[in-house]
Protein backbone atom coordinates (compact mmCIF):
# COMPACT_ATOMS: atom_id res chain seq x y z
CA UNK A 1 0.00 0.00 0.00
CA UNK A 2 1.30 3.62 -0.54
CA UNK A 3 1.22 5.98 2.38
CA UNK A 4 -1.74 8.89 2.15
CA UNK A 5 -0.23 11.84 1.38
CA UNK A 6 -1.48 16.03 1.60
CA UNK A 7 -0.21 18.85 -0.33
CA UNK A 8 1.57 21.35 1.54
CA UNK A 9 1.10 25.04 1.07
CA UNK A 10 4.41 25.02 -1.55
CA UNK A 11 2.25 22.34 -3.75
CA UNK A 12 4.53 19.60 -2.64
CA UNK A 13 3.24 16.53 -1.47
CA UNK A 14 3.79 15.73 1.56
CA UNK A 15 3.26 11.68 3.37
CA UNK A 16 0.82 11.73 6.00
CA UNK A 17 1.79 11.22 9.66
CA UNK A 18 0.34 10.44 13.18
CA UNK A 19 -0.03 14.44 13.14
CA UNK A 20 -2.93 14.54 10.21
CA UNK A 21 -4.98 12.00 11.84
CA UNK A 22 -5.45 13.80 15.47
CA UNK A 23 -8.35 16.27 15.07
CA UNK A 24 -8.36 19.55 17.17
CA UNK A 25 -11.10 18.63 19.60
CA UNK A 26 -9.84 18.53 23.26
CA UNK A 27 -9.91 14.76 24.20
CA UNK A 28 -11.69 14.48 27.29
CA UNK A 29 -11.22 11.08 29.16
CA UNK A 30 -10.83 10.66 32.58
CA UNK A 31 -6.97 10.81 33.36
CA UNK A 32 -5.51 7.40 32.94
CA UNK A 33 -8.07 5.98 31.39
CA UNK A 34 -7.05 3.13 28.85
CA UNK A 35 -8.94 5.09 25.60
CA UNK A 36 -5.94 7.52 25.35
CA UNK A 37 -3.31 4.74 24.82
CA UNK A 38 -6.04 3.06 22.21
CA UNK A 39 -6.98 6.54 20.53
CA UNK A 40 -2.91 7.09 20.02
CA UNK A 41 -2.42 3.73 18.53
CA UNK A 42 -5.08 3.92 15.96
CA UNK A 43 -3.94 7.43 15.13
CA UNK A 44 -0.61 5.63 14.61
CA UNK A 45 -1.24 3.36 12.20
CA UNK A 46 -3.33 5.21 10.27
CA UNK A 47 -0.97 6.46 8.03
CA UNK A 48 0.58 3.07 7.36
CA UNK A 49 -2.77 1.80 5.95
CA UNK A 50 -2.65 3.52 2.40
CA UNK A 51 -6.14 4.47 2.96
CA UNK A 52 -6.73 8.28 2.57
CA UNK A 53 -8.03 9.95 5.34
CA UNK A 54 -11.51 11.05 3.11
CA UNK A 55 -11.81 7.21 2.40
CA UNK A 56 -12.24 6.82 6.56
CA UNK A 57 -14.92 7.15 8.60
CA UNK A 58 -15.38 6.03 12.51
CA UNK A 59 -19.28 5.43 13.96
CA UNK A 60 -19.81 5.01 17.33
CA UNK A 61 -22.78 4.25 19.42
CA UNK A 62 -23.11 5.77 23.32
CA UNK A 63 -20.37 5.61 26.15
CA UNK A 64 -16.73 7.16 26.74
CA UNK A 65 -15.54 5.19 24.08
CA UNK A 66 -18.15 6.49 21.34
CA UNK A 67 -15.88 10.23 21.79
CA UNK A 68 -13.30 8.96 19.76
CA UNK A 69 -14.87 10.12 15.92
CA UNK A 70 -14.21 13.73 17.27
CA UNK A 71 -10.68 13.19 18.24
CA UNK A 72 -10.22 11.63 14.18
CA UNK A 73 -9.29 13.76 11.70
CA UNK A 74 -11.46 12.03 9.26
CA UNK A 75 -15.16 11.30 8.52
CA UNK A 76 -16.84 10.30 11.47
CA UNK A 77 -20.69 9.60 13.27
CA UNK A 78 -21.22 9.67 16.83
CA UNK A 79 -24.95 7.83 16.44
CA UNK A 80 -27.60 6.23 18.64
CA UNK A 81 -27.27 4.08 21.75
CA UNK A 82 -26.39 0.46 20.38
CA UNK A 83 -26.89 1.38 16.97
CA UNK A 84 -23.68 1.98 15.36
CA UNK A 85 -23.23 -1.25 13.40
CA UNK A 86 -26.12 -0.75 11.84
CA UNK A 87 -25.74 2.80 10.71
CA UNK A 88 -22.28 1.17 9.58
CA UNK A 89 -23.44 -1.59 7.39
CA UNK A 90 -25.64 0.99 5.90
CA UNK A 91 -22.90 3.34 5.37
CA UNK A 92 -20.63 0.51 3.50
CA UNK A 93 -23.20 -0.87 1.59
CA UNK A 94 -23.84 2.47 0.02
CA UNK A 95 -20.47 3.13 0.04
CA UNK A 96 -17.84 0.00 -0.40
CA UNK A 97 -15.12 2.13 -0.97
CA UNK A 98 -14.58 3.62 2.48
CA UNK A 99 -13.12 2.06 5.15
CA UNK A 100 -15.31 2.16 8.08
CA UNK A 101 -14.45 1.55 12.04
CA UNK A 102 -16.93 0.95 14.49
CA UNK A 103 -16.04 2.33 18.55
CA UNK A 104 -18.06 0.70 20.93
CA UNK A 105 -17.97 -0.69 24.83
CA UNK A 106 -19.18 -3.55 26.56
CA UNK A 107 -21.91 -2.17 27.58
CA UNK A 108 -23.25 -0.36 24.19
CA UNK A 109 -22.08 -2.93 21.90
CA UNK A 110 -23.25 -6.21 24.19
CA UNK A 111 -26.25 -4.63 25.63
CA UNK A 112 -28.45 -2.62 23.95
CA UNK A 113 -26.42 -2.80 20.93
CA UNK A 114 -26.40 -6.95 21.19
CA UNK A 115 -28.44 -7.76 18.02
CA UNK A 116 -26.79 -5.30 15.68
CA UNK A 117 -23.22 -6.53 16.74
CA UNK A 118 -24.02 -10.36 16.14
CA UNK A 119 -25.88 -9.29 12.87
CA UNK A 120 -23.00 -7.62 11.74
CA UNK A 121 -21.03 -10.31 12.61
CA UNK A 122 -23.17 -13.15 11.12
CA UNK A 123 -23.09 -11.22 7.85
CA UNK A 124 -19.45 -10.70 7.71
CA UNK A 125 -19.88 -6.79 6.90
CA UNK A 126 -16.86 -5.30 6.21
CA UNK A 127 -16.85 -3.38 9.31
CA UNK A 128 -13.54 -2.80 11.52
CA UNK A 129 -15.15 -2.85 15.21
CA UNK A 130 -13.38 -2.04 18.50
CA UNK A 131 -14.97 -3.21 21.62
CA UNK A 132 -13.50 -1.43 24.29
CA UNK A 133 -13.96 -3.61 27.17
CA UNK A 134 -13.58 -2.41 31.05
CA UNK A 135 -16.18 -4.62 32.76
CA UNK A 136 -18.60 -1.54 33.55
CA UNK A 137 -20.98 1.37 32.56
CA UNK A 138 -18.23 4.02 32.86
CA UNK A 139 -20.14 7.29 31.39
CA UNK A 140 -23.26 6.52 33.50
CA UNK A 141 -21.05 6.40 36.45
CA UNK A 142 -20.09 2.76 37.64
CA UNK A 143 -23.10 0.13 36.80
CA UNK A 144 -22.45 -3.53 36.32
CA UNK A 145 -22.18 -4.46 32.58
CA UNK A 146 -22.67 -7.78 30.66
CA UNK A 147 -19.12 -8.18 31.04
CA UNK A 148 -19.06 -7.64 34.68
CA UNK A 149 -17.57 -10.57 36.65
CA UNK A 150 -19.80 -12.13 39.06
CA UNK A 151 -20.08 -10.58 42.59
CA UNK A 152 -19.15 -6.81 41.88
CA UNK A 153 -20.81 -4.22 43.63
CA UNK A 154 -21.84 -1.41 41.88
CA UNK A 155 -24.12 1.45 42.16
CA UNK A 156 -27.46 -1.47 40.44
CA UNK A 157 -25.67 -4.39 41.94
CA UNK A 158 -24.71 -3.25 45.67
CA UNK A 159 -24.92 -6.82 46.90
CA UNK A 160 -22.68 -7.75 44.34
CA UNK A 161 -24.08 -8.52 40.64
CA UNK A 162 -25.50 -12.15 40.25
CA UNK A 163 -25.06 -12.13 36.52
CA UNK A 164 -23.01 -14.30 33.91
CA UNK A 165 -20.90 -12.44 32.09
CA UNK A 166 -20.81 -12.45 28.50
CA UNK A 167 -17.53 -14.24 27.34
CA UNK A 168 -17.20 -11.29 24.46
CA UNK A 169 -14.94 -13.78 22.13
CA UNK A 170 -17.02 -16.69 22.05
CA UNK A 171 -19.89 -14.44 21.40
CA UNK A 172 -18.08 -13.31 18.53
CA UNK A 173 -17.38 -16.47 17.10
CA UNK A 174 -20.44 -18.57 17.76
CA UNK A 175 -21.85 -15.60 15.91
CA UNK A 176 -19.67 -16.43 12.68
CA UNK A 177 -16.96 -13.43 12.67
CA UNK A 178 -14.62 -14.15 10.13
CA UNK A 179 -11.71 -12.00 12.24
CA UNK A 180 -11.64 -11.88 15.58
CA UNK A 181 -8.69 -11.30 18.36
CA UNK A 182 -8.28 -9.31 21.82
CA UNK A 183 -5.62 -6.86 22.83
CA UNK A 184 -4.65 -4.66 25.48
CA UNK A 185 -5.38 -0.65 25.60
CA UNK A 186 -1.52 -0.25 27.17
CA UNK A 187 0.45 -2.83 24.93
CA UNK A 188 1.31 -0.62 21.95
CA UNK A 189 3.17 -3.13 20.34
CA UNK A 190 0.78 -5.78 20.65
CA UNK A 191 -2.47 -3.42 19.70
CA UNK A 192 -0.62 -1.78 16.75
CA UNK A 193 -0.37 -5.09 15.14
CA UNK A 194 -3.56 -6.57 15.52
CA UNK A 195 -4.99 -3.29 14.37
CA UNK A 196 -2.97 -3.41 11.44
CA UNK A 197 -4.12 -6.51 10.47
CA UNK A 198 -7.55 -6.48 11.41
CA UNK A 199 -7.91 -3.50 8.43
CA UNK A 200 -6.09 -5.80 5.94
CA UNK A 201 -9.27 -8.18 6.75
CA UNK A 202 -11.90 -7.85 4.01
CA UNK A 203 -15.16 -9.16 6.18
CA UNK A 204 -15.68 -8.16 9.74
CA UNK A 205 -12.87 -7.47 11.99
CA UNK A 206 -13.71 -7.71 15.45
CA UNK A 207 -10.97 -6.75 18.38
CA UNK A 208 -11.72 -6.44 22.06
CA UNK A 209 -9.81 -4.62 23.66
CA UNK A 210 -9.38 -5.03 27.60
CA UNK A 211 -8.93 -1.35 28.89
CA UNK A 212 -9.13 0.09 32.26
CA UNK A 213 -11.49 2.44 33.91
CA UNK A 214 -9.52 4.54 36.71
CA UNK A 215 -12.85 5.37 38.40
CA UNK A 216 -15.20 2.43 38.09
CA UNK A 217 -13.17 -0.27 37.67
CA UNK A 218 -9.65 0.52 38.14
CA UNK A 219 -6.58 -2.28 38.08
CA UNK A 220 -8.78 -5.11 36.94
CA UNK A 221 -6.39 -6.19 34.11
CA UNK A 222 -3.44 -5.30 36.48
CA UNK A 223 -1.96 -8.72 36.11
CA UNK A 224 -1.99 -9.10 32.18
CA UNK A 225 0.02 -5.84 32.34
CA UNK A 226 2.59 -5.82 35.16
CA UNK A 227 6.11 -6.84 33.48
CA UNK A 228 6.94 -9.12 36.67
CA UNK A 229 4.08 -11.24 36.42
CA UNK A 230 1.94 -10.95 33.50
CA UNK A 231 3.96 -13.76 31.45
CA UNK A 232 1.95 -16.28 34.21
CA UNK A 233 -1.17 -14.80 32.80
CA UNK A 234 -1.16 -14.28 29.74
CA UNK A 235 -0.84 -16.61 26.88
CA UNK A 236 -0.33 -15.06 23.39
CA UNK A 237 -1.81 -17.05 20.38
CA UNK A 238 0.85 -17.83 17.58
CA UNK A 239 -0.67 -19.01 14.26
CA UNK A 240 0.81 -22.63 13.93
CA UNK A 241 2.15 -22.36 17.28
CA UNK A 242 1.50 -24.25 20.39
CA UNK A 243 0.08 -22.57 23.57
CA UNK A 244 2.67 -21.47 25.24
CA UNK A 245 3.35 -19.20 28.16
CA UNK A 246 5.20 -18.74 31.72
CA UNK A 247 8.53 -16.65 32.17
CA UNK A 248 10.03 -20.02 31.54
CA UNK A 249 8.17 -20.55 29.01
CA UNK A 250 7.58 -24.29 30.66
CA UNK A 251 3.88 -23.97 31.12
CA UNK A 252 1.08 -24.89 27.70
CA UNK A 253 -2.73 -24.74 27.57
CA UNK A 254 -3.55 -28.64 26.94
CA UNK A 255 -6.52 -30.44 25.45
CA UNK A 256 -8.65 -32.74 27.62
CA UNK A 257 -9.99 -34.65 24.63
CA UNK A 258 -12.78 -36.25 26.79
CA UNK A 259 -14.17 -33.12 28.53
CA UNK A 260 -13.69 -30.84 25.16
CA UNK A 261 -11.82 -28.29 27.64
CA UNK A 262 -8.38 -26.16 27.65
CA UNK A 263 -6.46 -26.33 30.72
CA UNK A 264 -3.44 -25.03 31.86
CA UNK A 265 -0.16 -27.72 32.46
CA UNK A 266 3.55 -28.17 32.08
CA UNK A 267 5.38 -29.27 28.96
CA UNK A 268 7.26 -31.87 30.86
CA UNK A 269 4.18 -33.74 32.33
CA UNK A 270 2.19 -36.53 30.98
CA UNK A 271 -1.05 -36.38 32.09
CA UNK A 272 -3.31 -37.20 29.04
CA UNK A 273 -3.66 -34.39 27.54
CA UNK A 274 -2.75 -33.22 24.22
CA UNK A 275 -1.03 -30.03 23.07
CA UNK A 276 -2.69 -28.37 20.38
CA UNK A 277 -1.47 -25.60 18.04
CA UNK A 278 -3.11 -22.69 17.34
CA UNK A 279 -4.43 -22.49 13.63
CA UNK A 280 -6.31 -18.83 13.07
CA UNK A 281 -7.23 -20.00 10.08
CA UNK A 282 -9.39 -23.15 11.00
CA UNK A 283 -12.51 -23.65 9.12
CA UNK A 284 -14.12 -24.24 12.14
CA UNK A 285 -14.10 -22.13 14.93
CA UNK A 286 -14.08 -24.94 17.89
CA UNK A 287 -10.83 -24.49 19.38
CA UNK A 288 -10.98 -20.68 18.97
CA UNK A 289 -13.91 -20.40 20.80
CA UNK A 290 -13.02 -22.64 23.93
CA UNK A 291 -9.91 -20.44 23.88
CA UNK A 292 -12.37 -17.26 23.58
CA UNK A 293 -13.55 -18.63 27.22
CA UNK A 294 -10.71 -18.78 28.93
CA UNK A 295 -8.87 -16.75 31.56
CA UNK A 296 -8.99 -16.12 35.60
CA UNK A 297 -8.92 -18.72 38.38
CA UNK A 298 -5.61 -19.81 37.79
CA UNK A 299 -6.22 -19.71 33.71
CA UNK A 300 -4.41 -17.07 31.59
CA UNK A 301 -5.90 -15.11 29.48
CA UNK A 302 -5.17 -15.39 25.15
CA UNK A 303 -4.70 -12.36 23.28
CA UNK A 304 -3.79 -12.20 20.00
CA UNK A 305 -6.14 -13.54 16.55
CA UNK A 306 -8.07 -15.98 17.54
CA UNK A 307 -9.51 -16.48 13.77
CA UNK A 308 -8.60 -15.26 10.62
CA UNK A 309 -11.04 -16.56 8.12
CA UNK A 310 -11.61 -15.58 4.33
CA UNK A 311 -15.10 -15.35 3.24
CA UNK A 312 -17.12 -13.22 0.75
CA UNK A 313 -18.03 -9.95 2.91
CA UNK A 314 -21.74 -8.68 2.79
CA UNK A 315 -21.37 -5.69 0.26
CA UNK A 316 -19.45 -8.19 -2.28
CA UNK A 317 -22.71 -10.52 -2.21
CA UNK A 318 -25.16 -8.31 -2.52
CA UNK A 319 -23.36 -6.17 -5.05
CA UNK A 320 -22.53 -8.74 -6.97
CA UNK A 321 -26.33 -10.04 -7.31
CA UNK A 322 -27.34 -6.41 -7.60
CA UNK A 323 -24.92 -7.00 -10.94
CA UNK A 324 -26.59 -10.48 -11.85
CA UNK A 325 -30.13 -8.58 -12.09
CA UNK A 326 -29.00 -5.75 -14.06
CA UNK A 327 -27.58 -7.55 -16.56
CA UNK A 328 -30.44 -9.95 -16.54
CA UNK A 329 -33.64 -7.05 -16.30
CA UNK A 330 -31.75 -3.80 -17.61
CA UNK A 331 -31.52 -1.26 -14.93
CA UNK A 332 -34.71 -0.63 -14.43
CA UNK A 333 -36.76 2.88 -13.11
CA UNK A 334 -37.79 4.29 -10.47
CA UNK A 335 -41.10 5.27 -11.61
CA UNK A 336 -41.77 1.96 -13.00
CA UNK A 337 -41.20 0.42 -9.54
CA UNK A 338 -43.72 3.00 -7.80
CA UNK A 339 -46.32 2.27 -10.29
CA UNK A 340 -46.24 -1.78 -10.55
CA UNK A 341 -48.18 -4.03 -9.12
CA UNK A 342 -51.51 -3.14 -7.30
CA UNK A 343 -52.47 0.38 -7.16
CA UNK A 344 -55.68 1.95 -5.42
CA UNK A 345 -56.90 5.34 -5.49
CA UNK A 346 -57.45 6.78 -2.08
Amino acid sequence: MTAPSRTASDGELVQLGKKDFESDQAVRWCPGCGDYAVLAQVQKIMPELGVPRENVVFVSGIGCSSRFPYYMNTYGFHTIHGRAPAIATGLKLARPELQVWVITGDGDGLSIGGNHLIHAMRRNVDLKILLFNNEVYGLTKGQYSPTSRQGMRTKSSPLGSVDRPFSTLALALSAGATFVARSIDTDARHLQSVLKRMAAHRGIAFLEILQNCPVFNDGIYEEMKDRKIKSDHLVELVHREPLVYGSEHDRVLKLDTDAMRLYPGRRDERDGGVEVTHDERAPEPTLATLLGSLGGDGVPTPIGVFRADEQPSYADLVHAQEARERDARGPGSLRDLLYSGDLWEV
